[in-house]
């Protein structure tokens, strides 16, 4: 079975930078859309930034756009999530999410592996 584990969130200041990472367990992580979703306290589960199993290609939030960078590496099955310029508002659990399937979505529905999350916490 698969599993996701996230890293490297924490408390950090206004304008600052994180750098998440998540680990996939399996050998079948290069055939799977990776995304990156955060829900804060009282708030929806919103879609961040995903990337393809193949071409590299990358979908972004506009909130996020020009701020954070989605990449991966095959070859330790794992993803990343670069934060940059870090806002208030980006305070948030954030979960990384595995699909199946052979189209990049931002539809959290269409995930099939989730991660337990790690906490990103913005200071002015």
């Amino acid at each position: 079975q698969v599993q996701l584990v996230e890293s490297g969130g924490g408390l950090v200041q206004a304008g600052g930078s994180l750098r998440l990472s998540c680990v996939v367990s399996g050998r079948t992580f290069s055939s799977y859309c990776m995304g990156w979703f955060r829900q804060a306290p009282g708030k929806e589960r919103e879609f961040v930034a995903a990337i393809s199993e193949s071409d590299g290609s990358t979908h972004y939030a506009d909130s996020v756009k020009g701020r954070f960078t989605i990449s991966r590496d095959n070859a330790k099955n794992t993803v990343y999530l670069q934060m940059n310029s870090l806002k208030y508002d980006d305070t948030a659990l954030y979960y990384c999410a595995a699909d199946r399937g052979m189209v990049i979505t931002r539809l959290p529905q269409r995930y099939d592996y989730w991660g337990q999350g790690t906490q990103v916490t913005v200071s002015s």
